[in-house]
């Protein structure tokens, strides 16, 4: 939005399918038009999306793109071999009606999108219209939306029309210029009331940019006789930061305009105490699912499970008529913080969300911190790598875990991914054993030809990281499905509930009452009051995270270390903290305290330690990398090496 009034003209894409085809579309209308264009889709959820598409041939593009175009485009171009100059200053006098010898280009610009795009259908088959409808031929209730958002609004329409209701969308294509004369051919003559949603917010203004386009377009149809009469029209904001945009919240928008006073200025998607512009919603409303699966696999960030899962998504769509998705959140932490993979497959393009049948646990201590079944549909897998057998896993779930396996009859699976990993050379690296397992267990692709395409899939993504990766995924692959087991849980809750504590109770109110729900994937309902009115945030708070997501953790040798802190020094998350001090001090030291005398002169009374917190310990292991010490009876034991986490946590808290 910030680049509507520089001039460029605005196309919008709504899909990964459209973004692909758009980028042709604009390159054509720019070379006709003359008119720069920028082509935006929407940031992280349409450019992180996984998704199945036709791709145009090289033969497709240049039959497009007629060289004479392109010719005059290079023809234009500043060259010493044709001098001129442009991009001078202009005084008063002449600068006006300079700026004015645009108009032509674009008042033609609409329509020589608009032909493009039908240029494009003929080639191709698929239809792109400037302002393209969708939904019922007589509806009384429209909602205008640009971007990926249209693509929820579109499904949900079809599921409320299918009920009686009448009700469409208006996807907005070309954004800038804004025709009025294709906008009000594209919608219905019957519509009462419209709702514009915008994906930004526009302090100060009286409406955001779009609700105040359509209006002032709706204003000057009336005027020029071109409408008989304004519908009502409230504008409302969605979808800030790619916020989730689900079809309860549509239905919502839906409902809004049924009212004869509906709230303009509106927001969706939020809890707003504070101004009371949010609009109510159900979220247990969902679209039909019965053609769809979907699963959700929660990982760590650096153990691959993002990287897999997009194989997964490109293994399925390649070799099963199948059309995948795959969209993928991180946590602001990077690597060592949570992942969360949306896969769903359906036999028709995939445009919304869909219930989960399928959820797989990549670490074993998220079952203590994330609410992951919630979403779980009646009879879904839940496939979790674990450190305990089949027998006793159970025994360590929650009772919430254990109650919603119950409930829901989910089918559990165990693994310890990272037994095998580790048997296999592939250290923390789980992707491969997991992505194997939700194969087998989901029953996508016949088993061996799954692993067949995962082995490929392999070769194609570390071919650059030589023979013995892929080797030791070839030897993790084959290891898995022997180390996967079924569990056969009770009928009866066997554990109490366990609060989701994810920081202590000493930790300020500000961080137990927000950081502690953002952290517990809770986010989403906060509510504004409870937020920063200028973004200040107090310091020091991943103090009180302690997020505990490796069971391998940094543990020192004070017998081998030489006291160089070059451990500590690379520590990326502070886990390790050296320190010299006065031997009285070990007086109140706890058993089994770590100790050494200081490596150096002057200091005859002082000893030393690195203390490693255990819970902030991510497993990374460039601890063991830098340091430069190892056992002389064996050099693959250094000063400080990574080890099994539980049988110390107690000791060394």
């Amino acid at each position: 939005m910030a680049a509507r009034t520089t001039g460029f003209a605005l196309l919008s894409s709504a899909s990964v399918q459209e973004a692909h085809d758009f980028a042709l579309i604009a390159q054509v209308a720019t070379l006709k038009s003359r008119i720069p264009i920028v082509h935006f889709f929407d940031g992280f959820r349409t450019s992180h999306e996984v998704n199945k598409l036709e791709i145009l041939s090289d033969e497709q593009i240049k039959s497009m793109i007629p060289d004479e175009l392109i010719i005059a485009h290079r023809n234009r171009g500043l060259n010493p071999e044709n001098p001129f100059i442009r991009g001078t200053a202009q005084n008063p006098d002449v600068y006006f009606q300079g700026r004015e010898t645009v108009n032509t280009f674009y008042n033609n610009m609409s329509g020589i999108v608009e032909d493009v795009m039908n240029d494009f259908y003929v080639m191709t088959g698929r239809k792109y219209e400037l302002f393209q409808y969708s939904g019922a031929a007589d509806a009384d209730r429209v909602i205008i939306v640009m971007g990926s958002g249209g693509e929820t609004v579109d499904e949900t329409v079809q599921a409320l029309n299918a009920t009686g209701e009448k009700t469409g969308v208006l996807l907005v294509r070309l954004y800038r210029p804004f025709s009025l004369e294709h906008f009000i051919k594209a919608l219905p003559k019957s519509v009462k009331s419209i709702a514009i949603l915008d994906r930004t917010k526009e302090s100060g203004a009286a409406g955001e940019p779009m609700y105040q386009d359509v209006l002032s377009t709706l204003v000057d149809a009336l005027q020029q006789k071109k409408i008989t009469a304004l519908p009502a029209l409230i504008g409302g904001r969605y979808g800030l930061s790619s916020k989730e945009f689900t079809p309860a919240m549509v239905k919502a928008v839906f409902d809004e305009l049924k009212k004869d006073k509906p709230k303009n200025g509106f927001t969706i998607g939020i809890n707003d105490d504070v101004t009371h512009l949010s609009l109510s919603y159900d979220p247990n409303y969902k679209l039909d699912e019965s053609e769809w699966r979907q699963g959700l696999f929660f990982g760590l960030g650096s153990d691959g499970t993002v990287g897999a899962n997009k194989n997964t998504i490109k293994i399925i769509g390649e070799n099963t008529p199948l059309y995948g998705q795959g969209y993928f959140v991180y946590d602001s932490k990077k690597s060592g913080a949570r992942t969360v993979s949306h896969l769903r497959f359906g036999p028709k393009p995939i445009r919304a969300p869909y219930l989960i049948d399928f959820i797989a646990c990549h670490q074993f201590n998220f079952t203590e911190k994330v609410e992951m079944l919630e979403f779980a549909s009646m009879g879904a897998t839940f496939l979790l790598n674990s450190p305990y057998s089949k027998e006793e896993v159970w025994s360590k779930l929650t009772g919430q875990v254990q109650r919603i396996i119950i409930e829901k009859k989910i089918k559990f699976y165990v693994i310890d991914a990272t037994t095998v990993a580790r048997d296999t050379g592939m250290n923390g690296r789980i992707n491969t054993i997991m992505q194997t397992c939700y194969f087998a267990i989901s029953g996508v692709l016949p088993r061996e030809e799954a692993i067949k395409q995962i082995k490929k899939a392999i070769e194609k993504t570390y071919y650059k990281k030589g023979p013995k990766v892929i080797e030791q995924n070839f030897l993790a692959v084959d290891a898995t499905l022997a180390n996967m087991y079924e569990v056969n849980y009770p009928i009866t809750v066997s554990a109490a509930d366990h609060a989701l504590l994810t920081v202590s109770n000493k930790a300020p109110d500000f961080v137990k009452n927000v950081t502690a729900v953002m952290m517990a994937d809770h986010g989403d309902q906060l509510p504004v009051s409870m937020m920063p009115i200028d973004g200040t945030y107090p310091s020091g708070t991943t103090q009180w995270e302690k997020r505990n997501v490796s069971d391998r953790v940094a543990i020192w040798e004070p017998d081998l270390c030489i006291q160089c802190g070059n451990c500590a020094y690379v520590c990326p998350h502070s886990v390790i903290r050296a320190k010299f001090y006065h031997k009285d001090n070990l007086n109140k030291a706890p058993e089994g305290f770590k100790t050494a005398p200081i490596n150096a002169r002057g200091f005859p009374e002082t000893k030393y330690s690195l203390q490693v917190y255990l819970e902030d310990c991510t497993g990374c292991n460039l601890c063991v990398e830098v340091c430069p010490v190892s056992d002389p009876n064996n050099r693959n034991i250094k000063a400080i090496n990574l080890g099994e986490k539980e049988p110390i946590v107690e000791e060394e808290k």
